[in-house]
């Protein structure tokens, strides 16, 4: 039993996972024996619904100033934080007089760039220190600090209130999402908005994508969710938009309330996640067998590979990697390493199982029989990038939303 961090309602844990390192935690051979690990378990809160970790690692165990996650990277994602930059302009910056914005967990920069470009007052507030000073590099304004209500108030003081507070695949990270919807209430105009998305729960239920329950995903929002956890702070939801990034997120539009009419969109979803049985505890139980037959199924499928004699390798070190290798116990006996684009993960080890990660030329160099796909959110794009190791004859295996190999 745990308290809702929202309500602080007593809440009881659907399901475990287990012992869980830090997902982004990838490490040397020298630091195995002092791995942290935490026990992860998830349930969801009858009071206010919310989809949440029962216990999390400190925030400065996840993100420090050796944070392994660069949004620029990905191709994909810098051509989506391009569209949410226009989105913004657009919608809530053009027709207003000297508009500021204040983005959380703005990483390297990668949507408030665009922001700058178009001449707008902007801040950064990223508490990573290696991902902010490449943001600064760019000449983005970006303050190294955890969002709190205190940290608002100055804000507010400093640079007067803010038109839009937005915020991508960052408030699923935040445990104390009170102090963060304090804050962001006090410092937006009375006119403004929040405008922030995250990994969607339905979309994680109807796919078995158990992989984005982590560390830093505290939460996995609903639009029941979020509805109720922002009214308690006089934020009310206008409007939702789904969106393809993460395998399925949703886009979240909150004002003050009374402040803005709520578009249908709102209730539509809202009967969406009710038919979904969001709402139903029958749901998370069957979610949690569902997850238990991927994970056997995946595990199966790599030990009847194995004695094939055939090579495996995994695809993207990311940090729902971390959820999928150690809920289903794969370690480098199964996967002879991992390659990952990002140079701080390169000649390190995953989290947990501890199999090498390598550079994409690894990868190139000798291609493997199989690539466990574990970045399948983006394999439009790695597929079209891979046409060489298609042509080899290499396959992949994916495991979302079902267990399956493909050529």
């Amino acid at each position: 039993m745990f308290k809702c961090r929202v309500c602080h309602t007593d809440v009881s844990p659907f399901m475990t996972f287990g012992q869980m390192p830090i997902a982004n935690g990838f490490l040397t051979e020298e630091q195995f024996e002092d791995e942290f690990f935490y026990e992860m378990e998830v349930g969801v809160c009858s009071a206010c619904s919310m989809f949440q970790l029962a216990g999390q690692p400190e925030p400065q165990q996840m993100f420090h100033q050796s944070y392994a996650f660069y949004s620029s990277l990905s191709a994909h994602m810098q051509s989506h934080f391009g569209n949410f930059a226009a989105y913004l302009d657009e919608e809530y910056l053009s027709r207003r007089i000297d508009p500021f914005v204040v983005e959380l967990g703005s990483n390297d920069g990668i949507m408030l760039q665009h922001i700058k470009e178009r001449g707008y007052r902007h801040l950064g507030v990223e508490p990573s220190a290696n991902v902010a000073d490449i943001a600064r590099s760019k000449g983005i304004e970006t303050l190294s600090e955890f969002f709190s209500l205190d940290l608002a108030l100055r804000l507010g003081s400093l640079h007067g209130k803010a038109d839009v507070v937005t915020c991508a695949n960052v408030m699923c990270h935040i445990p104390d999402i009170n102090s963060v919807a304090a804050g962001i209430a006090s410092l937006l105009k009375p006119d403004g908005v929040l405008v922030f998305e995250d990994p969607y729960l339905g979309n994680v239920i109807e796919k078995i994508s158990y992989d984005q329950i982590y560390d830093e995903h505290v939460f996995l929002f609903s639009v029941r969710s979020v509805g109720n956890a922002f009214s308690r702070h006089g934020l009310e939801l206008v409007d939702v938009t789904p969106q393809e990034t993460h395998g399925g997120s949703m886009r979240y539009i909150l004002a003050p309330k009374g402040s803005r009419p709520i578009k249908p969109s709102v209730s539509e979803w809202l009967q969406v996640e009710s038919r979904q049985g969001l709402d139903v505890q029958d749901t998370y139980d069957k979610f949690k067998k569902d997850c238990d037959v991927s994970r056997m199924k995946l595990k199966n499928l790599i030990k009847a590979l194995k004695i094939e004699g055939k090579r495996i390798v995994g695809y993207g070190a990311t940090s729902k990697s971390t959820s999928v290798l150690n809920y289903c116990g794969i370690g480098p006996e199964d996967i002879e390493y991992i390659t990952d684009t990002t140079p701080l993960k390169q000649g390190k080890f995953s989290p947990g199982a501890h199999i090498p990660i390598r550079g994409h030329d690894a990868f190139t160099g000798d291609y493997p029989d199989y690539a466990l796909l574990f970045a399948w959110n983006h394999a439009n794009e790695i597929f079209s990038k891979e046409g060489d190791y298609k042509r080899s004859g290499g396959k992949w295996i994916l495991f979302v939303p079902e267990v399956k190999v493909i050529n």
